[in-house]
């Protein structure tokens, strides 16, 4: 059994981040190193899919609302517009390997989209 992923980690409490939203099957955070005005995550609670093609393969109705989410986000800490990023895959910048997605808005940052 592999180690929990940092978010199954934030989400039992035992790491410390500000939950900004959440429903029965999804949170959001704020990205510990933003690349925008906005740079906000949306994870679903499970973990059992490590990246988006494998959530719309499994659960396309958690992936639609993970979309959901982060449109209401980008209309609560933005003006609407909003960026929706995915990494997939190590060559892609994805790091954690519990699928997420990057809330962005505002000012982007010089620097790349690595997670």
């Amino acid at each position: 059994m592999s180690e929990p992923s940092i978010f199954t980690r934030i989400l039992n409490g035992e790491i410390p981040s500000e939950i900004i939203a959440q429903t029965d099957t999804v949170f959001a955070i704020r990205d510990i190193a933003p690349q925008a005005a906005v740079h906000l995550l949306v994870i679903p609670k499970t973990a059992q899919y490590r990246d988006v093609t494998e959530l719309a393969a499994g659960d396309p109705a958690l992936l639609s609302e993970v979309v959901a989410v982060a449109k209401d986000l980008a209309a609560e800490h933005a003006n609407g517009d909003f960026r929706l990023i995915f990494n997939t895959g190590a060559e892609a910048g994805q790091t954690v390997f519990h699928v997420h997605a990057h809330v962005l808005a505002g000012d982007l940052a010089e620097s790349s989209m690595g997670d």
